[in-house]
């Protein structure tokens, strides 16, 4: 391809074979040169290897992503066995439900692997937006402050937004989860301190809400895993999907108005 522009409409043109619906979907110009420099870890999105694939015929997405040092005797042969332009996508990178704005569903946020956020926040490169109380299990993460640091540094946009420790909201949280009254609170606060060394950093804006929260909103790019809330229960608890943005589907704009009506009232964090 001679440019993103170029790989664009060529990418427009297969998927206009394979499923009208994905023309538009293809890659953000940053993610693209993400492909491109190896930087991106584990494979792109489902639909982005089935078009892959259907340019690239006899290759799958493993082949196209496969680590190398930059030789010519490196490159792979591609697959002899015929294909067509409707090449199923790697089992890797299957949907399992049949929504094509639904990756998976898990029945507690604890049994969403490790190496899921990793990936999302390894991968992303122009948005990161999150909306939760405390969120203890992300931020404690020995990387995460320094990656959001670095995240911002590179152009990312980046908003977050934490639970009010001082709010009446956080109380009444810990009380229908069964805790100690203060428990909210002090998980908010030991979130913020992990944090602390964000202030200032050009590209980070951090806020507090006193939203009755329905749901946590964890958004990197065009990807998003969203966290039940359940009366009673603590968020590690409930269930959780992971999804992502398709130019047909309102899943995704649907929590991100959500976000931005949380966004709006909320006041900015001071340290």
């Amino acid at each position: 391809m001679q440019s993103y522009r170029a790989f664009c409409r060529e990418y427009d043109k297969v998927a206009e074979k394979i499923d009208k619906s994905l023309r538009g979907s293809f890659p953000s110009k940053a993610q693209f040169y993400r492909w491109l420099s190896g930087e991106l870890v584990g494979l792109p999105y489902a639909d982005h290897c089935r078009i892959l694939e259907a340019m690239l015929p006899g290759w799958q997405a493993e082949q196209l992503f496969e680590l190398h040092d930059g030789g010519i005797e490196f490159v792979p042969e591609p697959h002899t066995s015929p294909t067509t332009e409707t090449a199923t996508p790697p089992s890797s990178a299957m949907e399992p439900n049949g929504n094509p704005e639904v990756f998976e569903v898990f029945p507690h946020r604890s049994a969403i692997p490790a190496n899921l956020w990793t990936r999302l926040l390894d991968n992303c490169c122009e948005r990161i937006d999150i909306l939760c109380l405390a969120a203890l299990f992300l931020v404690e993460r020995p990387t995460f402050a320094k990656q959001i640091r670095q995240k911002a540094s590179e152009g990312a946009k980046i908003r977050l937004l934490f639970g009010d420790p001082e709010a009446d909201e956080a109380t009444k949280r810990s009380k229908e989860e069964q805790l100690d009254a203060r428990t909210v609170s002090a998980r908010i606060r030991n979130a913020l301190a992990f944090l602390r060394p964000l202030d200032g950093v050009p590209g980070i804006e951090a806020r507090l809400h006193t939203a009755t929260l329905y749901n946590s909103v964890f958004r990197f790019d065009h990807e998003m895993v969203i966290n039940t809330h359940v009366y009673g229960l603590p968020g590690a608890h409930a269930p959780a999907l992971h999804i992502r943005h398709t130019p047909k589907g309102d899943m995704f704009e649907t929590y991100m108005e959500s976000f931005e009506t949380v966004w709006s009232a909320a006041k900015p964090l001071t340290w």
